[in-house]
């Protein structure tokens, strides 16, 4: 039929099932390594890790599951150089969090999931800090892990809206012929 695309063979077909597949937790196990740029700033790898994972996990929960949470969690600790254990573990709470909460979530406006999202880098901030605390045995300042808060929640809005289109290709991409 003139005007219409061919429908794509079984190798093409398998290899764009496989890049969609890869995508969610690919591009935030990227972008936690460009994060990790030595400039130092490692609260950018946090920063960039939670966002992504809370994304996902509302709008499309299947294509980040808990096994790949928990490699992103482990690749945080690494980069950071934190308490082994403390991002897997931070990065499972709001994974599993988020996709409970998805069904109420997914049918809200940008602003209130914004908001939402920084309920969880609150309480992520708040569960990270003491398991460091705990975990190394000392209290820990709470201004940096404030600020880690407030970086992390500013930085939802500047990767949502790529997220979201790379979500919306993927729909896309899923419902065609």
């Amino acid at each position: 039929m003139k005007g219409r695309p061919a429908p794509a063979s079984g190798l093409l077909r398998q290899i764009d099932a496989l890049a969609r597949a890869v995508l969610p937790g690919g591009s935030t196990a990227l972008l936690m390594l460009l994060a990790a740029v030595p400039v130092g700033a490692f609260g950018l790898v946090a920063a960039a890790a939670l966002p992504c994972v809370f994304f996902w996990s509302v709008f499309r929960p299947a294509a980040l599951p808990p096994p790949a949470v928990f490699g992103l969690g482990l690749l945080q600790d690494l980069l950071t150089a934190a308490p082994p254990g403390t991002g897997v573990l931070v990065l499972l709470v709001v994974h599993g969090l988020a996709a409970r909460w998805r069904r109420v979530l997914v049918r809200q406006s940008f602003l209130l999931v914004w908001l939402a999202f920084c309920g969880f880098t609150a309480g992520a901030a708040a569960l990270g800090g003491a398991l460091q605390a705990l975990l190394t045995w000392r209290m820990l300042p709470l201004p940096p892990g404030f600020w880690q808060a407030v970086l992390t929640a500013g930085l939802y809005p500047l990767l949502a809206w790529p997220l979201t289109r790379a979500h919306e290709a993927m729909i896309r991409a899923e419902s065609a012929p």
